[in-house]
């Protein structure tokens, strides 16, 4: 078989859907049969090591590579600017992908260039549809323009969770048959850790073994981090004097809400703003933690959940989207919105132990059902079917 994979989300700090597409990129030609594999970067063929990933989620990048990834978030939010790719891409990747007829071209990032050959994209969510209110406008904009063209290209579609492959069907009528549900993976890298391995990576962020609750995730309104911070707030003092909050996550967009909340669980000191945290130190971040929360209103995986359950930690997550489909009961569960819900689940996750003995091994079971070995395997089956 002969594949094209696009790796234009790779690219500094590597997050997200970016590490999605960075370990199908570095573990596909372990587990693929290949006559050739392509890597297509966004004006060029490309591979891995110029798109300035690295496994330490761009540690190791070059100054010029992190330049352009921030160059390119800056673009990204700039109607004219999405407007212009988009005009111009469709013809440029139009004409590369001339050279790659008759591979499987894989876009592991929504959407489609105009390609005559077999063409699989993964869609992670639909946030942007059902919840756009929490993305810039510039974002909807290429969302309208490029979206809906790319379900009409894919001969096969992707999603991280049955749920977000169940909303694929219902909000835009693509046939079942032609969307698979693969869910994300776990790096070998998060495990549990004794506490003197963790106090190289915590002491560089002030933090100490089992003495915060940790969450991560951008700041942006989908996450509801300022329901997470209220409910905190309501916790008796001593239990947040002696686990603070912890947040680790980009800046992200439309946090004029969350910022001053930030800003007063900090002046207070139960709260502590890591911002991002490079790849290579999560592991040790979520191991240490003693606790773990991530109470968003729609994610399309939440591969931090997943993270945290592989690191031994106790979880804390929203009942909704597909959050109860990734921790299959081995997590707390609270309503979306209902700070008083969050509050007291809250409380139990800090401090019954007995829930929380039964909650390790259960997390550890479930985050190992979830490997990128399984992932690429069920991708690659996805592949034969359309080529």
């Amino acid at each position: 078989m002969r594949l094209i994979l696009a790796i234009d989300a790779i690219f500094p700090p590597l997050t997200g859907i970016g590490r999605y597409a960075y370990e199908l990129a570095t573990r596909l030609p372990m587990q693929g049969d290949f006559e050739e594999l392509r890597y297509l970067g966004m004006w060029s063929w490309a591979d891995i090591s110029s798109a300035g990933a690295s496994s330490s989620g761009g540690g190791g990048a070059s100054a010029m590579s992190q330049w352009l990834g921030h160059l390119r978030r800056a673009m990204a939010t700039k109607m004219w600017a999405v407007e212009v790719y988009d005009a111009i891409s469709e013809v440029w990747r139009k004409r590369l992908l001339q050279q790659g007829r008759g591979a499987v071209l894989h876009s592991p990032n929504y959407f489609l260039p105009a390609y005559d050959g077999p063409s699989v994209a993964t869609v992670h969510d639909l946030s942007i549809h059902r919840f756009p209110e929490t993305h810039p406008a510039a974002r909807r904009r290429y969302f309208d323009l490029a979206f809906e063209r790319s379900l009409c290209r894919a001969d096969a579609l992707i999603t991280d969770s049955e749920a977000v492959r169940q909303e694929l069907i219902a909000d835009y009528a693509v046939p079942p048959e032609r969307v698979r549900a693969i869910h994300l993976g776990v790096d070998s890298a998060f495990r549990p850790q004794a506490a003197d391995a963790l106090i190289p990576v915590l002491s560089r962020h002030g933090l100490a073994p089992s003495r915060y609750l940790l969450s991560v995730g951008t700041l942006e309104p989908r996450k509801r981090l300022d329901q997470l911070i209220t409910a905190y707030a309501d916790l008796p003092a001593p239990l947040r004097e002696r686990y603070p909050l912890v947040l680790a996550g980009s800046s992200g967009w439309l946090n004029d809400r969350v910022q001053p909340l930030i800003e007063r669980g900090r002046s207070q000191g139960w709260l502590r703003y890591l911002g991002y945290v490079p790849q290579a130190d999560l592991p040790a971040l979520y191991a240490g933690a003693h606790a773990f929360a991530m109470m968003s209103a729609y994610e399309g995986f939440g591969l931090p959940l997943v993270e945290a359950m592989a690191c031994g930690v106790p979880v804390l997550t929203s009942d909704c989207s597909c959050m109860p489909e990734v921790v299959d009961g081995a997590a707390l569960l609270a309503e979306s919105g209902d700070v008083a819900a969050i509050r007291m689940q809250l409380m139990r996750l800090l401090e019954d132990e007995s829930w929380r003995t039964q909650a390790v091994p259960s997390g550890l079971r479930r985050a190992g059902e979830m490997t990128w070995e399984h992932c690429v395997r069920q991708t690659l089956e996805v592949y034969k079917m359309v080529a």
